[in-house]
Formats: structure tokens, sequence, C-alpha cells
């Protein structure tokens, strides 16, 4: 990997490991309807000039269907689900369960798609669901606070987010293979925001949010989702899909530390462990690490 190439992968990283930030600057006065609302229009707004700049309207047009399909799972249920979990959950704490999308990617490439999982994967599904039940035991309350939400369903609704990025891939793979990544990338945003626009009209915040929350809102949509979209496509040009695949581990610590620095969210040793368990399992499932298992490559007898 080429320097540039390494430095817009941590620039990836950093970028998406903010939007936890964001989320939880934005989420109070919002609400988790308009946040996310706001947020795919304003992706959509700046995706759009990009899609048609690169002659790719007649793929999005011949695909729509399918790509419409793919933005409901990919992109208007995660973002309104972790949206609520910033009402309840630190940001830090939602980008560990966001790093278990790969997990769920493979259970549902298993189960739809037939793409039986072997060897490492299958001990990284263990260990990774491990750390996440982990994590969510230490989080289990379903009372409400003072937002409304409870710490118990903010952890429901992260994995609620993370399940639907995984069946999303499957839908990509099985509907969308070959089309061009932005007209994916640009008619998800644009199903998405069809989708919630008229929740976010429903569930406008009666007091008009502050300064601070209009500017999370702009960085949510245009650097955490229009900036971040164009970077990453172009990141799997370059380095290729796989290797684009590791910013997944860089994010936790990206948000965490934003959350840390900005907000003051405390991080425990549970989580910190928690954590690891949860990205070693992963790196066993997106095959980032392939350790040999003492087992392997005896001879029979």
């Amino acid at each position: 990997m080429k320097p540039r190439d390494l430095g817009e992968l941590m620039l990836l990283a950093a970028i998406w490991g903010a939007s936890f930030l964001f989320l939880r600057m934005g989420a109070g006065e919002f609400g988790p309807f308009a946040l996310a609302g706001l947020r795919v229009l304003g992706a959509s707004a700046f995706l759009l000039p990009v899609l048609l700049r690169r002659g790719e309207w007649p793929a999005l047009r011949q695909h729509w269907r399918a790509i419409a399909l793919v933005g409901i799972a990919n992109s208007a249920v995660p973002f309104l689900c972790f949206s609520y979990a910033a009402l309840a959950i630190t940001g830090g704490l939602s980008s560990i369960f966001n790093a278990t999308t790969p997990l769920w990617g493979v259970l549902f490439a298993w189960a739809w798609l037939k793409d039986r999982p072997h060897g490492n994967k299958v001990a990284g599904l263990a260990i990774g669901f491990a750390g996440v039940l982990w994590l969510a035991w230490d989080k289990a309350s379903f009372k409400p606070d003072a937002s409304g939400a409870s710490s118990g369903l903010a952890v429901i609704a992260c994995l609620t987010a993370t399940m639907m990025y995984g069946l999303a891939a499957s839908m990509t793979k099985r509907w969308l293979t070959g089309v061009p990544p932005m007209a994916l990338a640009t008619g998800s945003q644009l199903s998405a925001a069809v989708v919630l626009a008229p929740l976010m009209a429903w569930q406008w915040p009666a007091v008009l949010p502050g300064a601070r929350a209009w500017g999370a809102v702009v960085a949510l949509a245009l650097l955490c989702t229009g900036v971040a979209y164009v970077l990453y496509f172009r990141l799997i040009a370059h380095i290729g899909a796989s290797n684009a695949l590791s910013v997944t581990f860089l994010i936790p610590a990206f948000a965490i530390a934003w959350g840390w620095v900005f907000l003051g969210e405390s991080v425990n040793a549970t989580m910190l462990a928690a954590c690891a368990v949860v990205l070693f399992g992963t790196s066993l499932v997106t095959g980032v690490w392939k350790p040999r298992w003492p087992f392997e490559g005896r001879p029979a007898r």
C-alpha cells in the first residue's frame, strides 16, 4: 500500500469515526428521525452532481428498483438506528458495534447466497459475537433516561443497523454486481431520503435546534457521508475492496478518541477488552489475519 493510500485510509477512518461524535452532538436536539433524514438529504445533494459529472445517471435509472431497496437497508434504517443509539450510549460504544458489520455479512451470505463459512470465518463468528454479547450484557438496561431512550434499546438499535448493513452487502452482490459504485452510493441516499423525509417532517423538533446541532448535521451529511463515500470508492479502486475494508478496524479508535476529546466520554476496561474481542473475531472473518491452527497441515494417518 502506497503512503498516499495509507494516508487516505486513515483519513477515512477519522471521518467515519467522527460520524459517531456528530450523531451525539445532533441527536438530542433533532431527534433520530430528523437527524437521519437531514443526513441523507444532504448527502444526496452532495453526491448527485458527482454522479452526473461522471455520466453514471443511466446506470442509476436502469437499476433504480434494486438500488432503492439497498438504500433502505444500507442507509435509511441504519442511520435511523444509530441516531437513536446516540441518545443513550457513547459514540465509541456505537462504533464498536458497527465493527461487527462483516460478521453479519458472512451470516447473510451463508443463509442467502449459500456461501458457507469455513475455518477461520467460523471461529471469527463465534469470537466476534461473544464480544458483542459481552458488551451488550454490560449495557443491558431498558430503563429510559432523560431523553426517553435506554442503553438496552440503543444496543439493539446498533445491532439492527449492522445487521441491515450485512443484508445490504448480500443484496448488492446478488442484484447489483457490476453497477458503477457512485450510482449505487447516490441512488441509495436518494431512496433513503424518500423514505425518511415524511418521517422527518412528522417528527420535526418543536424547538429549533442550535448552531452546534446544525453544524453536526452538515458534517454528517457532507463530510461523513458525501465525502466519505467518494473517498471510500477511490480507495477501492486503488487498493482493492478487501484492503479498503480494513478501515473497519480503525474506526472505533477514532470514534473513542473524538468522543473523549470533545465530549468527555469515558472509556472503561470492559469496553476496551470487548472491543478487542470483537475486532479479533472480525479480523478472522474478513481474512485480515489468517492464523494457522495446530491441527492444520498435518499429514493423514
